[in-house]
């Protein structure tokens, strides 16, 4: 019997790939028999022979690691073949169970002789543990085998767009490939709002002598591009590219992220409303389009992956490092033109160009293969040097020193505005909320609530005001509309009342007790998320964190730099309403009204990665 092993994320069971190679095949072989020995001797019920280690055999390009000899061979996506075989000394195997340092469980497959097929999704050491079954449904001693996945094809081309002029300059790193620097022409330039954000450390690790500010390409959405003087890629063969973007409009203008001439286009299309990819197909072939199945979200950073595999003649395409939708593509034509950044040639014209793209485009990258889910995920997360991910500041409003009826971000660069509302105002310290009708408001959604993101205030709650309130009463800091109805956000929920002893008056008063929460609150009022260990401090001022790693799909809640229980897993929701402060929307109503004074909020695209880098990053 031949069963493939479908893909999956990386989970540690016996050893992480990238680990250390183990001991030699005999030593291992050698340890099972007396397992089995052991094994035999304390069954009951069982055969008299228990079944012994069965036989391995790896097929090529893989081979088995040694004590002196551990080679690396195929990449991710090249598929592992193994073929299992029973002891020489067993007669009646009829299934054998095996499990994968990648894989969470064991699985099954039956037959006296099988073969199973996994395809790596990464680099690194795997690790095989394979035991025969007998007709009792006993089994055996394990063979353990390890093998060693190469990297794959590195990137042939990459752009971050960080130079203060001229070209933007290819820094791909696959071996042997040409450079292919991009010439910035007409309404493109490059602008302070790069996607790696303000960056703290090099690709190492080690701290700047000063914070750097990153760079990105900006597109006017009328005359700017940016392009390469020839083809990037073969699109005959597999590959891969990726571009964040954040569209400044988007409405009934088709607009073009990556394109090369004459072959495949990344783009926003008006009347499918979200992202397409149309694969390069031989000449007089009708384009067929790949489209995303979320809509897609102006004023917002999202990453954008498009895929063709040659050998399983299909098209991909990934938001934010999920897969959106795949479609056949039974043969392709050569794209022989050059890669354009934010336009694309007209149907049927040779030389005029059109859906000029409105907004920014950064952090290009492409590659001659098809890269795995895993690797298009880790794209997604955007990790700069191991420790940390590269979080772009999108919003970011302090009450010092404001007063009026509007906070106004002048720091992020993306000048994002709140009104303030009702029992709202600024004292000039703080934004005061009186927990009746007190709220501020900016356009939005700030970030893609499919995407990774981080949120971060300072928020000192009134306790006087929820003395008084109700077990699980609710009141919102920060929240951000979704599509689906649901909401994210910070908030804070009332579980109860507690006697504590005053040390002013000596005498016993009642204090209220609640929780702060990060996560969905859904629109029929059930949540899921992330709560805080402790009870939340009234009358002083707290920071509260909250991160979202859509790659993971868990959220974390952070109280100062410490952060809450473990990581929660959430399903993500494309964020399409308004910003708000001090409340959240019921429909076209505000509810949840918070009394709390709020010194700061800050928004980034991307998840922060641990508490160090919340340290480094906010500073307090």
């Amino acid at each position: 019997m031949v069963l493939t092993l479908p893909a999956t994320t990386a989970y540690a069971t016996t050893a992480r790939p990238g680990g250390p190679p183990s001991e030699h095949a005999n030593d291992r072989a050698r340890s099972a028999v007396a397992q089995a020995a052991q094994h035999q001797q304390g069954s009951v019920g069982a055969d008299d022979t228990a079944p012994l280690p069965p036989r391995i055999t790896l097929a090529a390009p893989y081979t088995e690691c040694l004590a002196d000899d551990c080679r690396k061979a195929g990449g991710p996506g090249v598929a592992a073949k193994f073929t299992f075989a029973p002891n020489e000394a067993d007669t009646d195997i009829v299934s054998y169970r095996y499990i994968l340092s990648s894989q969470p469980t064991w699985s099954s497959v039956t037959g006296e002789t099988a073969t199973v097929t996994y395809v790596p999704q990464q680099s690194g050491h795997y690790r095989l543990e394979v035991q025969a079954v007998d007709g009792t449904g006993w089994p055996g001693a394990s063979t353990v085998l390890d093998f060693m996945v190469a990297s794959g094809q590195a990137d042939i081309g990459r752009w971050h767009f960080d130079e203060t002029s001229g070209a933007a300059l290819d820094s791909g790193t696959a071996a042997g490939a040409a450079r292919h620097h991009a010439v910035l022409t007409g309404g493109a330039t490059r602008d302070d709002r790069g996607r790696r954000g303000e960056r703290t450390h090099d690709s190492v690790g080690a701290p700047l002598p000063a914070p750097a500010t990153d760079r990105g390409l900006a597109l006017d959405g009328s005359s700017g591009f940016a392009a390469t003087s020839g083809p990037v890629v073969d699109t005959r063969e597999s590959y891969t590219v990726s571009a964040w973007v954040r569209p400044d409009t988007l409405g009934g203008n088709d607009r073009a992220v990556l394109a090369q001439d004459g072959g495949f286009g990344l783009s926003y299309e008006a009347a499918q409303g979200t992202w397409t990819l149309r694969p390069a197909l031989p000449v007089g072939t009708d384009h067929r389009t790949v489209v995303a199945e979320q809509p897609a979200t102006p004023k917002v950073w999202t990453h954008l992956t498009a895929v063709y595999d040659a050998p399983a003649d299909e098209a991909r395409l990934y938001v934010n490092g999920r897969l959106q939708a795949t479609g056949p593509t039974t043969g392709t034509g050569a794209a022989d033109g050059p890669l354009q950044f934010g336009r694309a040639l007209s149907d049927g014209s040779p030389t005029e160009y059109t859906d000029y793209f409105d907004g920014s485009i950064d952090e290009v990258a492409v590659w001659q293969r098809a890269l795995t889910d895993t690797e298009i995920a880790g794209e997604a997360r955007m990790t700069l040097d191991g420790a940390r991910n590269a979080v772009e500041l999108v919003a970011d409003w302090s009450a010092e020193g404001a007063t009026g009826a509007t906070l106004t971000d002048t720091s992020s660069g993306y000048d994002a505005r709140l009104t303030l509302s009702g029992g709202a105002t600024l004292d000039g310290e703080t934004l005061v909320l009186d927990g009746v009708d007190g709220t501020a408001t900016a356009d939005g959604p700030l970030v893609d609530g499919t995407g990774s993101f981080t949120v971060s205030t300072e928020v000192t709650l009134e306790g006087a005001a929820v003395s008084t309130w109700d077990v699980g009463r609710v009141g919102q800091v920060v929240s951000q509309r979704a599509a689906d109805g649901s909401t994210w956000g910070l908030w804070y929920e009332a579980t109860g009342m507690e006697t504590v002893l005053d040390p002013d008056t000596f005498e016993e008063k009642l204090i209220p007790v609640g929780l702060w929460r990060f996560g969905r609150m859904n629109a029929d009022g059930t949540y899921v998320a992330a709560a805080s260990e402790e009870a939340a401090r009234t009358d002083e001022p707290v920071r509260l964190t909250g991160v979202y790693d859509a790659q993971e799909g868990t959220i974390e809640l952070y109280i100062g730099e410490v952060r809450n229980g473990a990581a929660l897993s959430v399903a993500n929701a494309p964020g399409r309403g308004d910003f708000t402060v001090g409340a959240a929307r019921d429909g076209d109503t505000l509810v949840h009204h918070l009394p709390a004074r709020i010194a700061d909020i800050r928004v980034w695209a991307g998840a922060m990665a641990s508490s160090q880098q919340l340290s480094e990053v906010i500073g307090d």
